[in-house]
């Protein structure tokens, strides 16, 4: 088999993985010294805590005064279910999917709600349903960037400012590196080990005037665990939206996303990391430009993701492998870039067509990214000759 030179150059920070996403730029645990550890949530500290946690999350990614903030357990996934199943039911629902986490949702509602009104807007990996086409008379849930796809919606003005239901976005790729028209959002979920680079079990949900009013005057026709209750006697629980959690929440992760917050603010706000996000992807955008060996999966320029960018290989001897074939070079090429330690956990989501999917949030270093490219080239051909001495 040939063998191919190795770069010279590395990159500093080998992560890649588009969740839990790299740490902030000069990130050590010394910066969760002030952790408050063995103390309870329920303290004046732990309380003050949560409540800056909520306090920089509106002032970061610039949330609407009027709008609530709620720390809520089980990451991303957590928030999105409190949402369905404290919410959907009133009206009927359009459930937009395009790639893995979205086609879960529209699992959850059809199969697991159960709801009798349900319609399915879908498409397949690399491009977006039909937007024009959703009812936002009824409710609507969908995500703002496709985490497995790369796909994402390119702004909210398919949304109707006079519309009479919700809509429930699940924003956990996009918070912190793309634009979000809160305007046009009544929930909005992610998760801290995202775009910041915090850690996992924490969510955020973010209800608008409309939603809270939806919960307060709609009562859902079956059982709501302790876990889902947003409101007591009719009214919303205020406390979750002032960091009382509804369950124990990790002091630690709770620093982490202080720090994260605190370093977003110091880099110049949510202008700066979209920024950021849009210099690293722009990166990757060259180098597949100049490749005839990759595309990107998303085909419309306008739908691309800033942060989780998927590529799949174009090169007429992969692209004509079967789908257990490109697996398998998949993870022949990551694996050579996981050995030489400069790029960990770049192969594409498990459910997603075979290729690569890098990420490209905030918390990347461009030249990190600049580093990567010609690894990239190396590891193909080193594969494909290995594939060549293998036929």
């Amino acid at each position: 088999m040939m063998t191919y030179p190795t770069p010279d150059l590395r990159p500093a920070n080998p992560n890649f993985s588009s969740g839990p996403c790299a740490k902030r730029p000069g990130w050590s645990l010394q910066a969760l010294a002030d952790a408050a550890l063995g103390r309870s949530h329920r303290a004046k500290i732990g309380k003050n805590k949560l409540a800056r946690a909520i306090d920089l999350t509106r002032e970061v990614l610039e949330v609407p005064a009027d709008y609530r903030i709620g720390i809520v357990p089980a990451s991303d996934t957590g928030a999105v279910e409190m949402a369905l199943w404290s919410l959907l039911g009133e009206r009927g629902v359009d459930m937009l999917a395009w790639e893995s986490f979205g086609a879960g949702w529209v699992t959850d509602v059809v199969k697991q709600l159960k709801l009798p009104d349900v319609r399915r807007f879908e498409a397949a990996y690399g491009a977006l349903p039909d937007l024009s086409a959703v009812d936002f008379d009824r409710d609507v849930v969908f995500t703002w960037n496709g985490t497995t796809s790369g796909v994402r919606v390119p702004n909210g003005d398919f949304i109707p400012a006079d519309r009479k239901g919700l809509t429930i976005c699940d924003a956990t790729s996009a918070a912190f590196a793309q634009k979000l028209d809160f305007a046009k959002l009544d929930v909005v979920t992610f998760s801290w080990q995202k775009v910041l680079g915090g850690e996992g079990a924490h969510g955020m949900l973010i209800l608008s005037p409309r939603a809270v009013e939806r919960l307060e005057n709609y009562a859902p026709a079956w059982p709501l665990p302790k876990i889902f209750r947003m409101t007591k006697g009719g009214k919303l629980i205020e406390g979750i939206f002032k960091g009382e959690t509804i369950n124990t929440p990790s002091m630690l992760a709770v620093e982490d996303y202080l720090d994260a917050l605190e370093w977003a603010k110091q880099v110049g706000g949510l202008d700066a990391l979209i920024a950021r996000a849009e210099a690293n992807a722009k990166v990757l955008a060259d180098w597949a430009a100049g490749n005839a060996a990759i595309e990107f999966l998303a085909a419309d320029p306008a739908t691309r993701s800033n942060t989780s960018v998927c590529l799949r290989f174009a090169d007429p001897a992969v692209a004509a492998l079967d789908e257990a074939g490109q697996q398998a070079f998949v993870k022949q090429l990551t694996g050579l870039l996981e050995a030489e330690k400069v790029a960990y956990d770049i192969g594409s989501y498990r459910d997603a067509p075979p290729g690569l999917r890098i990420w490209c949030g905030a918390t990347v270093e461009t030249s990190d990214l600049k580093a990567l490219t010609p690894w990239l080239d190396w590891a193909f051909a080193t594969a494909k000759a290995s594939l060549k001495a293998a036929a």
